[in-house]
């Protein structure tokens, strides 16, 4: 399975999260402002809005790295490197 922001329905986003999607849309947006991928380095694995949903997913539900890894189709290390960032 591998979980996506863009092919998540409203039900179950606000299942995982408690947001609704424009809640979400307007959380990514926010982020988006104060910090934007540059493009420099090595690219990410997951695009911005997974990255996000991601570290929500990781304080609401205190899934472990490995569990959130394999939930969105990546290593365990790179969902460490994704909340470590935060």
């Amino acid at each position: 399975m591998r979980l996506r922001r863009a092919h998540c329905t409203t039900t179950e986003l606000r299942a995982w999260t408690a947001l609704t999607g424009p809640q979400m849309h307007h959380l990514v947006r926010q982020l988006w402002e104060i910090a934007p991928d540059t493009g420099r380095g090595r690219p990410w694995a997951l695009p911005f809005a997974d990255r996000v949903l991601l570290i929500v997913l990781a304080y609401r539900t205190n899934l472990t790295m490995q569990q959130l890894g394999t939930l969105f189709g990546v290593s365990h290390a790179a969902a460490h490197r994704v909340v470590a960032l935060r």
